[in-house]
């Protein structure tokens, strides 16, 4: 199943937690922080917003940096995704 995002939309691969921390404890999955690092996997045609175009700013392939409690997590093919607005991606990270 492919992901087509809308207007402004962006879907995001969140990158794997470490499971351990620096001295060696292994924490559970309940423990562990949400990662805020993913890569763009499909980006939207961007859109008009009070009669202004938006222009995507982000492409496929790049690292970025999102809000923590932003956008909609989704599972296609085993694989979970996020689903937010450009606005919600903070930096691309190189």
């Amino acid at each position: 199943m492919e992901i087509k995002p809308l207007f402004d939309r962006v879907v995001l691969l969140p990158k794997e937690n470490h499971e351990e921390t620096k001295g060696g404890i292994i924490l559970p999955t309940a423990a562990q922080e949400k990662s805020q690092l993913a890569t763009v996997v499909a980006v939207g045609k961007g859109g008009e917003l009070d009669g202004k175009k938006i222009e995507m700013q982000v492409k496929v392939g790049d690292n970025v940096l999102y809000a923590k409690y932003s956008g909609t997590e989704i599972t296609v093919d085993d694989k979970k995704y996020v689903v937010v607005r450009q606005t919600d991606i903070l930096a691309i990270v190189e």
